[in-house]
């Protein structure tokens, strides 16, 4: 008996992961891809945005044994660097302690690794420069074009779609009676840079530390990279002053760099040809509902549920989509003409909340590095949690450490940091020492308000 095919659409760092999840289980996969292998064909300037990998995504790829051969192309990261105008650097750790740290991966490397091993390990089939064109709801048909120009039907379900934000198949649902879909844009967008290793090959600026430059509206990040270079990344309006529409000429852009990131101007020696050889970037929130056609169409990661990358969990909340979906066809017989039907909707019904309220944090966590870490309330209130989360461990645990180190569910996390948030206040009022803070009280509030939810597993 042939083993029941399952067709997927993207070959990213989601579509990948799951199909390994999938030819783990026995089921014969296809993937198809519409740009080239990315193991031949260089990544474009500028679009190699690297990732933030955390507890999340490393328990996803911990549990296909990928964990240790994805350690090898990673980058401990403990904390950001704040580097601040007129001010000495300053360091902000992520965690209560050295084992809450996030990890700097290339995106380019990982998912090199996740298609060997997909096609190597498993036998899937990847078909590239295959572009999806259409998707027929109804008779559960898509139409895709080679790269000489033809085109050709498939019509194989169950078809999962983990074709990016820009998901033809998640536009093609939204037509549908009862679904809808909404894409939100920021009026901010990126551009990628570069910080060159040393002559020596080591790294410019500290290596385990990611790196801020905060400026209210605006900001610079740099990721650490295994060669010693770094990846620089600009956010800055579309439009206006300072805008990347008026960031149109050297004198400009070195006008602006001069007043705002002086000491990267060093850093970035070729910073001219640099930022205008490469794009600029959107970046936005996805919204739709349902994720679904019956069994024959499922949308995941990105094409599900693209967010800013403010947060560090877009890859790491596609990777968690791969584990749920691995445990809803563990836990469900999906075999019968209603079985993958009955997977989809227990998928969604898993995750769509949990997405919603990760958009939202991420979102939120975009003024943060851009503006509040500059805030000393902000810092006050940090130390105050982690003082709290260390008299009172099972129930007081800060929302980032919440969506960065534990696999509590993202809504609880956003609902819990709620409150968490509000008793941080009440217990500070305008003070702006942690020595006036009545412990006695803190422990009241805890139990009042946040112990009907220590059931919560914190692992």
């Amino acid at each position: 008996m042939s083993a029941e095919r399952v067709v997927i659409l993207g070959a990213g760092l989601a579509g990948s992961l799951l199909a390994i999840y999938l030819a783990r289980r026995g089921f014969s996969v296809d993937v198809y891809e519409g740009r080239p292998d990315l193991r031949t064909t260089e990544i474009p300037a500028g679009r190699s945005i690297n990732l933030a990998l955390a507890n999340r995504g490393i328990r996803a790829l911990t549990e296909v044994g990928l964990y240790k051969s994805v350690r090898e192309l990673l980058i401990t990261m403990r904390g950001r660097m704040l580097h601040e105008a007129g001010r000495a650097e300053a360091f902000q750790p992520y965690g209560k302690n050295d084992d809450e740290v996030i990890y700097s991966v290339s995106r380019g490397g990982l998912n090199e690794l996740l298609l060997n091993t997909a096609q190597h390990q498993y036998g899937v089939r990847f078909h590239f420069d295959q572009r999806v064109m259409a998707a027929n709801m109804r008779s559960g048909e898509v139409r895709l074009r080679d790269s000489d120009g033809r085109q050709y039907v498939i019509d194989q379900q169950p078809l999962i779609a983990a074709d990016g934000a820009g998901s033809i198949v998640r536009r093609q649902m939204s037509k549908l009676p009862g679904y809808h879909a909404r894409e939100d844009y920021l009026p901010h967008a990126y551009k990628e840079l570069s910080i060159a290793p040393t002559a020596d090959g080591g790294h410019a600026i500290d290596a385990n530390s990611l790196h801020i430059w905060p400026r209210g509206d605006y900001m610079l990040i740099a990721l650490p990279n295994l060669d010693g270079s770094f990846t620089v990344t600009l956010f800055l309006a579309r439009h206006g002053h300072p805008g990347f529409d008026t960031l149109s000429t050297p004198a400009e852009l070195n006008q602006f760099f001069k007043a705002q990131f002086p000491d990267v101007l060093e850093l970035i020696p070729d910073l001219e040809d640099q930022f205008f050889a490469n794009p600029v970037g959107v970046m936005g929130t996805v919204y739709c509902a349902p994720w679904r056609v019956g069994g024959k169409f499922l949308l995941v990661g990105d094409a599900a549920h693209s967010i800013v990358p403010f947060h560090g969990q877009g890859m790491n909340c596609a990777f968690e989509d791969c584990y749920e979906l691995d445990r809803c066809i563990e836990s469900n017989q999906y075999a019968g003409p209603r079985g993958w039907e009955r997977v989809f909707a227990r998928f969604e019904a898993n995750r769509k909340a949990n997405t919603d309220a990760i958009a939202a944090m991420a979102l939120e966590n975009y003024v943060e590095m851009r503006d509040s870490v500059r805030d000393p309330r902000f810092h006050l209130k940090k130390k105050l949690a982690w003082e709290l989360e260390r008299r009172f461990p099972d129930t007081f645990v800060p929302r980032y450490s919440l969506v960065m180190f534990h696999h509590v569910p993202y809504a609880e996390a956003q609902r819990r940091g709620i409150i968490q948030q509000e008793i941080l206040e009440q217990l500070l009022g305008p003070s702006s020492n942690l020595e006036d803070v009545d412990y006695d009280q803190a422990e009241k509030l805890i139990k009042q308000r946040l112990a009907p939810a220590a059931e919560t597993t914190l692992s």
